[in-house]
């Protein structure tokens, strides 16, 4: 009865003693938890900022375009309103400087009603370019990712009208590059990020201080960090994959002043109705 005591008690130790590496790993590869930016866009009215947008689409087309594609987003969009609101001279002009491959194959300048081209023609060329990944179309990019938080925290969306999870993520995924901890084995060809599941990430650091040049103005100039880069370009990949959100945020208020009046005429009415009625 003692040895098998003794045999349990030294496997419980070889046990405990083989899991703590394991526990050490988990640690390492531990995602950290998303924290949460301010967007001019975030809250039931809020909006986007035109400038930041005119910045962060200048940041995709000198940074993210020469990987990823767009193919929802129209040179047209670009000057629509509560966009970056580009004139109609600057959108002609933009897509004038692109070659676009008609359906039978001629190559033409753009015209506003073109879509963005994608840098590569097939998924295949994308991927012998890329070592072997995919670079992700970035039109609902801001919509498809997210962040999780804990019970009972997510209850609280509800309330604050929070959708900003896309940007959140876009934002410190591109903050998140860094070296990786000890004992954390990064594969070749892959690139650690504190963010990206699994921490080991086939891009490569897209963004870097001073990498793109914004025209300053006068009162107004805007750091050229990472920080700021990827704020920039995560509103404005919000904004493309959902252009209408100002005027969605603007309809809904509407409607939630409707309810409200039409429910106060509502009570006024079966008041005036069982006035009579002796309760």
């Amino acid at each position: 009865m003692i040895k098998t005591k003794s045999i349990i008690g030294a496997l419980l130790v070889s046990m405990l003693f083989a899991a703590v590496p394991a526990v050490a790993q988990e640690a390492a590869h531990a995602t950290p938890e998303i924290q949460k930016e301010q967007w001019s866009f975030s809250g039931p009215l809020g909006t986007f900022d035109r400038d930041q947008l005119q910045r962060g689409f200048q940041v995709f087309r000198e940074v993210c375009s020469s990987c990823h594609s767009a193919r929802l987003l129209a040179f047209r969009n670009l000057g629509e309103p509560g966009g970056p609101e580009f004139t109609e001279g600057q959108v002609k002009a933009l897509a004038a400087e692109y070659q676009i491959t008609d359906a039978d194959g001629v190559k033409r300048p753009g015209i506003p009603a073109d879509h963005w081209p994608a840098p590569f023609a097939n998924d295949q060329e994308a991927r012998d370019a890329n070592g072997g990944a995919l670079p992700p179309d970035m039109s609902v990019l801001a919509k498809a990712r997210g962040t999780t938080q804990p019970f009972p925290w997510w209850i609280l969306n509800y309330f604050t009208a929070y959708s900003e999870g896309g940007p959140d993520y876009i934002h410190a995924l591109l903050n998140g590059y860094g070296t990786p901890p000890a004992g954390t084995e990064i594969p070749e060809g892959k690139y650690y990020n504190a963010v990206f599941p699994g921490h080991a990430i086939g891009m490569a650091p897209p963004l870097s201080d001073g990498a793109v040049t914004y025209e300053q103005t006068e009162g107004a100039s805007v750091p050229l960090t990472v920080d700021q880069y990827s704020r920039d370009v995560a509103s404005f990949l919000m904004w493309v994959a959902e252009p209408h959100l100002a005027s969605r945020k603007e309809a809904g208020f509407q409607v939630i002043i409707f309810l409200v009046v039409f429910a106060g005429l509502m009570y006024l009415v079966k008041r005036r109705l069982w006035a009579s009625v002796a309760h």
